[in-house]
């Protein structure tokens, strides 16, 4: 089978940049576009040449339609417009679409889940292993542990960041959820202050710092009487998100359209 052809969304951004650079690195993946915003700096530059892998040909386009349209997979850690934009071209041209953009509302989840019935789309708030593993371990300590038990999601991202909740404490949050068998929405608790009163019963709270340069730190405390449980996740380097993100396209490549999970590709 011939390589996977890909679009790196952002090309010219951190996670873009090392996106290009793990699919330059990895067997059964090419990168045969690079796109960005209009006026973005790095239009016409090589991909390869930014990510610091040498030149691959591939130049930095603001042309998103045409990329996908000669491409198996787009795969876009970008911002939820330009997300949305992207999955309705991947549906468009029934090809794969990776998703570990955050920060997505309600409607853009409508509209990727509309544009799920003609593209396989793979879509989550983290793309590690570690992550994922996490989260089916969060699920099933809430669903042991039983409501008197507190919830807490604890995390901590670089100063640059620029959407809060991070989506992994989100994914989190829902395995939380789930694992109880309640609905999110109904119990997350994003925010105190000020003379609060008490902690209601069953609320999942959500705390966010931010500072430095910390990739991603995750916690989710479980607190009881006289006892606290805490499963954590530190993540030290972008490329395993780069890394999933690529093992994710090769998943989706041939799959019946839909919207998956990375616990789909994990096999969790």
């Amino acid at each position: 089978m011939s390589d996977m052809r890909l679009v790196v969304m952002g090309a010219s951004g951190r996670m873009g940049r090392m996106l290009v650079r793990t699919i330059a690195e990895t067997q059964g993946v090419t990168v045969t576009g690079a796109v960005e915003r209009k006026g973005a700096p790095a239009l016409g530059a090589d991909a390869g040449e930014l990510a610091g892998v040498g030149p691959l040909g591939v130049r930095v386009s603001d042309d998103l339609l045409s990329a996908a349209l000669n491409a198996d997979g787009i795969v876009d850690f970008t911002a939820p417009a330009a997300t949305v934009e992207a999955a309705a071209l991947a549906a468009q041209a029934r090809i794969a679409h990776v998703v570990g953009t955050t920060g997505l509302s309600a409607d853009d989840l409508k509209n990727i889940e509309a544009a799920a019935r003609h593209a396989v789309i793979v879509r989550s708030g983290n793309m590690s292993l570690g992550v994922n593993l996490l989260s089916v371990l969060v699920e099933r300590a809430a669903a042991a542990l039983g409501p008197e038990w507190d919830i807490e999601v604890l995390e901590m991202h670089h100063r640059l960041k620029v959407d809060a909740p991070s989506g992994t404490a989100l994914l989190l949050g829902e395995a939380a959820a789930q694992g109880r068998g309640v609905s999110l929405a109904d119990h997350s608790v994003r925010s105190r202050d000020g003379h609060t009163g008490a902690r209601k019963a069953g609320d999942i709270g959500f705390a966010t710092l931010r500072g430095g340069t910390v990739v991603g730190d995750h916690s989710v405390l479980f607190a009881g009487a006289g006892e606290r449980l805490v499963l954590s996740h530190h993540a030290e380097d972008r490329s395993l998100f780069a890394a999933g993100a690529v093992k994710a396209a090769l998943w989706a490549r041939g799959r019946k359209p839909g919207e998956y999970s990375m616990r789909d590709v994990l096999g969790l």
